[in-house]
């Protein structure tokens, strides 16, 4: 975030000393701070509450519930969360301070390098893993909630709409959270979601930092839900031509309508990846990276090299166990064309067309909120 010159309204919240403002957002002002105790610098995120009763008790519920969130994750690719505190009429967050580009910035100029884009993909779905095994479930991946900060290592932040399995605060069904272009169908149709609607948006956003184009696009808000809902993409093979067959592989599982026929879970997404960064580095003649699961993997992204070998998994022969489906070219084809999952899968109980049709009174309501 670009600092902004404000007059700071304190000098302090708590045992943190203001220095000046980082940044503005919907819900609050990011301050970069000073903890004196520790003597070490934080980002403090603050919401000055209102003076209505109802809606006080509302924001405070929602503020805690984002710092309880962030604060019960602990990985290398999340955000850290020091503290949580009032001051008066001011609630604050004190996080730790990255400082690093939103992986929004790297994707204005068009496609990632192949690796750059599995490397972060990769540490993005392990920091999903760690957060979905604590019962959170993010519910906005998108480019400028990911901070990669120099070296690689690539950070989720902001928890701010998170949904925790165990909260009493829920969202009214029919209510659309998230941001519209990475959102999943069950987002787009106001459902309670689970982890795999952040697999589906993390899908999302690997396509586009691959292709250098949107997943799902629309010439208005009502025309991109309704693609989301109920379009396919453009194969990403298209899009970038040479694009190895195992990569367009793990989006297109990520991104499929029906949450029982994508991944599971974020970790089997995240040893996929590092099965294509594998095969990638393998076709350079490079060595194995390390896979972008290891929380130590913080490896700069590689240079850009183009890649025209149509690859496929060869079953175990890489040494990490491969997720149900990931198997070759034949298994994009059956996902790509709806049939069933190749064997051994997890294929859904019902097909993706039917659960498409499931959404259209859902999509009706969506479409007549959005043109309003």
């Amino acid at each position: 975030m670009n600092a902004v010159a404000s007059p700071l309204p304190f000098t302090h919240l708590g045992r943190y000393r203001i220095l000046r403002e980082l940044g503005r957002g919907a819900m609050g002002v990011v301050y970069l701070a000073e903890d004196e105790s520790l003597q070490r610098q934080v980002a403090i995120k603050t919401l000055l509450l209102p003076d209505d009763a109802k809606q006080s008790r509302e924001l405070e519920a929602r503020f805690r519930q984002e710092a309880k969130a962030a604060g019960g994750v602990s990985h290398p690719n999340t955000i850290t969360i020091h503290d949580f505190g009032r001051e008066g009429n001011w609630l604050y967050i004190a996080m730790e301070r990255l400082q690093g580009v939103e992986l929004r910035e790297l994707m204005e100029g068009g496609p990632l390098p192949l690796e750059g884009a599995l490397d972060i993909a990769g540490q993005v779905a392990a920091g999903l893993a760690a957060a979905h095994e604590r019962g959170v479930v993010h519910r906005d991946v998108k480019p400028g909630n990911i901070m990669v900060l120099p070296g690689g290592l690539a950070k989720i932040m902001d928890f701010g709409i998170a949904r925790m399995q165990t909260s009493d605060l829920r969202t009214a069904t029919g209510t659309m959270i998230g941001s519209p272009k990475y959102m999943s169908p069950e987002q787009v149709g106001g459902h309670l979601v689970d982890p795999r609607s952040d697999i589906f948006s993390l899908g999302s956003l690997l396509y586009e930092m691959v292709t250098g184009q949107p997943a799902f696009q629309g010439a208005n808000l009502g025309q991109l839900l309704a693609a989301i809902m109920h379009g396919a993409p453009v194969p990403p093979s298209q899009v970038r031509p040479g694009l190895p067959a195992s990569i367009e592989l793990v989006i297109t599982r990520a991104t499929q309508k029906n949450p029982r026929s994508r991944y599971q879970d974020a970790g089997e997404m995240a040893r996929d990846i590092a099965q294509c960064r594998a095969l990638l580095a393998r076709t350079r003649g490079e060595s194995a990276p390390v896979p972008a699961s290891d929380p130590h993997a913080a490896t700069q992204p590689a240079a850009h090299a183009p890649v025209d070998v149509d690859l496929t998994v060869p079953h175990g022969e890489l040494g990490w166990p491969l997720a149900p489906g990931f198997d070759s070219s034949a298994g994009l084809r059956a996902l790509a064309e709806g049939r069933a999952a190749p064997a051994g899968a997890q294929g859904p109980s019902w097909s993706a067309t039917a659960w498409a049709c499931g959404y259209l009174l859902a999509a009706g309501v969506a479409l007549l909120l959005a043109f309003g």
